[in-house]
């Protein structure tokens, strides 16, 4: 039986989603070994999000295939007993053979949130990243125009990519607010480390680095060189995939 999850974790503390053969600190190794210990046989859990280490997610999807002979409720209170207190399986629900959380996924929304307060937030520095300076933040709106669209993001990606780097950004949605800038991204796909070496960018040209112009520029030259820094992991999160 095929099983869909809807998981919410806080990435602080892990090495991202995907399991590594170096390490068992991943929130798909923690998945898979509750399951796994559920019935009592391996079991392999996909993600829609391959999310990096410091991460966190509201609504991730996976899926996996498990044994009949349990309610989805009766899974999901299983897991929740075993995982970790920074990893909960909100959903649990059985969906047709041929559903693959990452290769049926229609769109994805990252948010990542900064802070331009001068006095950091206590309770709050684990999911923000601490700026702490102002932005201008309609010159950053003018840049995160030139990324709306279908384009090739490779200048956007931290590693060599075999397969296309073409990805289509349906939304960049910048909201401001007292002491914080809400960045939102809603694309058909991401690159590896591409959401935070946009924001990373458009935080130079908030900073007057750069000039939103630069942005197409940057689109057209498909160099990694020609972007911006990597933003720190721990202001982005996953809100929700759509299918």
């Amino acid at each position: 039986m095929n099983y869909r999850f809807i998981i919410q974790y806080d990435g602080t503390r892990y090495d991202g989603w995907q399991r590594q053969k170096t390490t068992a600190n991943t929130i798909q190794g923690k998945l898979e070994a509750v399951l796994s210990k559920m019935v009592g046989e391996p079991v392999e859990i996909k993600g829609a999000g391959r999310t990096d280490a410091g991460v966190h997610a509201k609504g991730q999807v996976a899926n996996a295939h498990l044994p009949e002979g349990r309610t989805s409720v009766e899974i999901r209170n299983y897991m929740n007993q075993y995982l970790p207190e920074d990893i909960c399986v909100m959903e649990v629900s059985e969906v047709s053979e041929r559903f693959h959380s990452r290769l049926n996924a229609g769109e994805k929304i990252y948010q990542y949130r900064i802070s331009t307060n001068m006095v950091k937030n206590v309770f709050e520095h684990k999911y923000i990243y601490d700026l702490n300076c102002s932005l201008d933040v309609k010159k950053m709106k003018e840049a995160a125009e030139y990324l709306s669209g279908e384009h090739d993001f490779q200048s956007f990606c931290a590693k060599k990519m075999k397969k296309s780097t073409v990805r289509r950004l349906s939304e960049i949605r910048l909201e401001q607010m007292p002491g914080e800038l809400k960045i939102t991204y809603r694309g058909n796909g991401f690159l590896y480390h591409m959401v935070r070496i946009m924001t990373g960018t458009l935080i130079e040209i908030g900073l007057h680095e750069r000039i939103p112009q630069d942005m197409e520029k940057i689109i057209r030259a498909k160099e990694r060189a020609r972007a911006g820094a990597v933003a720190p992991a721990k202001g982005l999160t996953l809100l929700e995939i759509r299918y």
